[in-house]
């Protein structure tokens, strides 16, 4: 199931859950057309098929929390998605119908408070990526190989795309930027290819508990101690600097320091997106000073 497909076919976003479930039901109708009902709830119809056919499934959601983040203002349609998958992966039918289930996504599963809506799954993040962390992008010696293959200079690479570190794993390249630069010939930004700076403003124009000051002293160099526990696992429940941050972490504006418990700008392709939302947003006093001086910038990345 590809939920950013769903959404984009469905007659209007609001109405992706259903969608999803209808689509779903007609695929499996024609594949067990004489275990199924016309069933309106994908778990029962997983289930009536799974009793007569006697037969488990193997889910596989891509971009599962697309809902959280294209309609985040939605409560009502994120907990109506919620609660279809918890009638899938957390009811007493589960175990009946459902052989193994993989989901994809950038934010963990959502939380109530400190209650998870979903207990079973085993979760990989951006923070504790675990023996997942060399597949996050591209490690040191398979930029290097790529270097020497393609006649890229590998400290420029180094410096543009490298500095997610996770405790298994120390030196992570962004995998998008690498591809595009090799493909071109050239270093550059190509971030912007896949996310703007106007989604990055947004969360850094809250300037909760002193964030623009935070980002801008991360431009410096600095590094800052988050507790990432706080996060709610969704782009509408921001309370705190450590939030923003957080978030920040999940969708790979910001790398985070696991032992540590810090987190920082990892390179000069970040760094140039987080200067283009502080000079598009105008911050009082802050945007003229990176204006007038490009000392931030360099003294972190070179």
């Amino acid at each position: 199931m590809d939920i950013t497909w769903f959404i984009s076919t469905a007659e209007s976003i609001a109405d992706t859950v259903k969608y999803l479930q209808r689509d779903v039901i007609k695929e499996l109708q024609e594949a067990f057309p004489s275990q199924t009902k016309e069933e309106r709830s994908l778990p029962v119809a997983l289930s009536d098929i799974s009793d007569s056919a006697g037969c488990r499934f193997i889910i596989i959601i891509d971009e599962w929390d697309a809902l959280f983040r294209e309609a985040k203002d939605n409560i009502e349609l994120q907990k109506e998605y919620l609660q279809l998958l918890r009638g899938l992966f957390k009811s007493s039918l589960t175990d009946k119908m459902i052989e193994a289930a993989y989901m994809t996504g950038i934010l963990p599963i959502k939380k109530y408070g400190t209650q998870s809506a979903l207990t079973d799954f085993q979760e990989y993040t951006m923070i504790q990526p675990q023996i997942l962390a060399e597949y996050v992008g591209f490690t040191e010696n398979e930029v290097r190989t790529l270097c020497r293959e393609y006649g890229l200079d590998f400290q420029e690479a180094k410096q543009w795309y490298d500095g997610y570190s996770f405790s298994r794993v120390h030196s992570i390249y962004s995998p998008n930027s690498i591809i595009q630069a090799v493909k071109s010939g050239e270093f550059g930004d190509y971030w912007t290819e896949t996310e703007t700076y106007e989604s990055l403003k947004y969360y850094i124009d809250m300037n909760l508990d002193g964030l623009q000051e935070a980002i801008v002293s991360m431009l410096s160099g600095l590094r800052f101690k988050i507790n990432t526990r706080t996060f709610q696992n969704d782009m509408l429940n921001i309370n705190s600097r450590d939030d923003v941050l957080t978030l920040l972490i999940h969708l790979g504006y910001l790398a985070y320091d696991s032992d540590k418990k810090e987190v920082y700008i990892p390179n000069q392709e970040v760094a140039d997106e987080f200067k283009n939302s502080v000079e598009y947003s105008g911050w009082n006093g802050i945007s003229e000073a990176l204006k007038s001086s490009d000392r931030l910038l360099n003294s972190s990345f070179g």
